[in-house]
């Protein structure tokens, strides 16, 4: 059971009342009062003797009439189980209420039961074809069907032992940005007064608070000092930024009528609390407003209520605590369901938590996070997934540092006490590295890596002595990174995060020009003996294009050069012919005429051995220079390869003022 869920009948928005005077007699009239007053555990108790008793086979109409009415309350009192059974042998008996079939799958759904649920909504919507909550309960349980493991999201769930009771502990919030203090409703055996609420079985709610430490640890929780706990019920809290007002929901208890609450203020003296003072939202009598939040800037006060004017259930409105005059306003349909919608906790303007059965969920109460658009018009809804969820009742839930912080749940309770957990969505571990490298494959010293995103993020680096580097990214974004060092051309590389939500590496490496020396373009082919370009080099002549771009200022002269054999005149035709068919492809690219300019050089220019080189080709030792004379040194194989790397193509930066216009 859960002192929360008793605000689903006659707007009772938090379990409270007086112990009343029951009649020792189990009688049908007795239960029915009982009911009618919200006191479900005294109810279902009564049902259960009347049950008991009709035996008789002219008894079953009446048998399954009660049946019904005793599933409602262990309905109210959250134990699913119970409930289901009841349900069961109302159809059972042939209870003629077609919503019969509706709260079966909404108790089977609530018990993590799925397809019996589907049947049972299934079968209710053979008489309410239309009826949008059995619809939203049957996509809500095809949806719990696809989660395997009972995990879609990063999120890690486990119970906050410390501040949980016996009984009833939920909706926790925490005082103030300090994060040292955490407030929660408890129903343990400290709670004020001796007498147990014929609504819950339970004592009824006072506010407690957990302190930290010098050490950081959580203390055991303790009610709050003051005149604020009563032997009424008490909780679900709320404060002003400062932490000096506490906004709170508090039982309206009648013994003529049923239960309802409202919402009251207390102010904090140092570590005392004052006794609670109504706050005034609403001129009637009957509606109930209960589940106060007040807003991270502290201007709104976010609220539940029955109130008409709503979608059905309850609704979750707002009314400006700075200029209240017409300021009362319900979120709209995106938000609100013909289902209730509860607990809401307003982050940010933009962005709001709440707890509903009304939208497609697990089962019970689910939490789900809105957000408003750009616009200022719109909210996107969306579950926050299992293990946030389950199959019960998930509420009531508070932020601490980033995506951490506590919520409460009936999960695993099969008597439906509602208890503390906490929750952290670990930081995705998302980044990029590489290197910064010259032409040779040498780190470049002092180089300057900057990358910028179009969520706004902007990150720059120095490269380390071995030219590494990393940044951490988010997902689903797209990034530009430049790479730069003194006396190096930049470079550009573009690339977008995945979206998924999981770890990830990227690599990138850059390979910077020099600015003082010729810089081999690698992956260049010809055809033999012509000076056409190969379709294979249009990937190097692109990125050599590209990179003019990103150095705009700066003049290049192609060079072509060849191997040792044939006439001078010969290779140096071919080579400059070659050089041209490069330079042609670039202003085909785009790239201005005057900041190009070829030659070729034939045979005059041999290859110097670099380090890069050496690497490759170890047989030739780094700064030899592969002349005609030295290559006749060597072996037939040997040659080729000396042969091979002369014959190249190269550019070197001849100026770095170049203005178009």
């Amino acid at each position: 059971m859960k002192l929360h869920h008793i605000l689903c009948l006659a707007g009772a928005l938090l379990l409270a009342g007086v112990m009343l005077s029951a009649c020792k007699t189990p009688k049908l009239t007795q239960a029915r009062e009982q009911m009618a007053r919200g006191e479900y555990y005294d109810a279902s108790q009564t049902y259960r003797k009347v049950y008991n008793k009709l035996t008789k086979r002219e008894d079953r109409p009446l048998r399954g009439e009660v049946a019904y009415e005793m599933a409602t309350c262990y309905r109210r009192l959250n134990m699913a189980a119970r409930a289901s059974a009841a349900y069961q042998n109302a159809i059972r008996y042939e209870y003629p209420d077609s919503m019969t079939f509706y709260w079966l799958g909404r108790s089977l759904q609530a018990e993590g039961k799925y397809q019996p649920a589907i049947e049972a909504y299934t079968k209710y919507l053979m008489w309410k074809p239309s009826d949008a909550l059995a619809r939203e309960g049957i996509r809500g349980c095809r949806q719990a069907m696809e989660v395997k493991d009972g995990r879609n999201t990063r999120y890690i769930v486990r119970e906050a032992k410390i501040f949980n009771s016996r009984r009833a502990d939920y909706a926790p919030m925490y005082l103030d940005k300090e994060l040292t203090q955490l407030y929660f409703t408890s129903s343990n055996e400290k709670s004020t007064g001796t007498s147990k609420s014929e609504i819950t079985g339970m004592k009824n709610g006072d506010v407690y608070v957990s302190r930290k430490d010098e050490k950081g640890e959580w203390q055991r929780p303790e009610p709050v000092e003051g005149e604020l706990n009563s032997e009424f019920d008490e909780g679900i809290v709320s404060f002003t930024p400062d932490g000096q007002t506490m906004y709170l929901t508090r039982a309206r208890r009648d013994p003529a009528a049923a239960t309802s609450v409202e919402i009251y203020t207390s102010q904090r003296s140092e570590a005392s609390w004052s006794a609670p003072v109504k706050y005034e939202i609403l001129n009637d009598t009957i509606s109930a407003v209960g589940h106060p939040s007040v807003s991270p800037d502290g201007t709104y006060l976010y609220f539940t209520s029955d109130m008409p004017g709503g979608y059905g259930g309850k609704d979750i409105w707002r009314v400006n605590l700075k200029d209240r005059v017409g300021s009362l306003e319900n979120l709209g349909p995106q938000i609100n369901t013909p289902g209730d919608e509860m607990f809401p906790y307003s982050r940010a303007d933009s962005l709001l938590y709440f707890a509903s059965d009304g939208h497609p969920g697990f089962g019970g109460l689910d939490l789900f996070r809105a957000r408003l658009d750009a616009s200022g018009t719109r909210w996107s809804v969306e579950n926050m997934g299992r293990p946030m969820n389950s199959q019960g009742d998930d509420f009531g839930i508070t932020f601490g540092e980033g995506e951490s912080g506590f919520f409460s749940s009936n999960r695993g309770d099969a008597r439906g006490y509602d208890h503390i957990y906490s929750f952290q969505l670990p930081e995705l571990n998302i980044g990029i590295s590489g290197w910064v490298v010259d032409r040779d494959d040498e780190p470049v010293q002092g180089a300057v890596i900057r990358i910028v995103g179009d969520d706004g993020s902007n990150q720059k680096e120095v490269a380390r002595d071995d030219g590494s580097f990393r940044f951490r990214l988010s997902r689903g974004v797209k990034y530009v990174m430049m790479a730069g060092a003194k006396g190096y051309l930049n470079v550009k590389q573009e690339f977008t995060s995945d979206s998924a939500e999981e770890d990830a590496e990227y690599e990138v490496d850059f390979v910077l020009s020099s600015i003082s020396k010729p810089n081999v373009v690698e992956n260049i082919f010809y055809d033999f003996d012509r000076a056409t370009l190969r379709p294979e080099s249009k990937q190097a002549l692109d990125e050599l294009a590209e990179m003019l771009r990103d150095n705009p200022n700066i003049v290049i002269e192609m060079s072509s050069h060849t191997d040792r054999w044939g006439s001078d005149a010969y290779n140096n035709d071919l080579s400059l012919r070659r050089a041209k068919s490069v330079v042609d492809y670039l202003v085909a690219a785009g790239i201005p005429e005057g900041r190009l300019h070829f030659e070729g050089y034939g045979k005059q220019r041999p290859k110097m051995v670099t380090k890069r080189v050496a690497r490759e080709f170890p047989q030739f030792e780094e700064g030899t220079v592969l002349t005609p004379e030295f290559i006749a040194t060597l072996s037939e194989e040997d040659q080729q390869a000396a042969d091979q790397i002369n014959r190249r193509t190269e550019f070197q930066v001849t100026a770095v003022d170049y203005d178009m216009y």
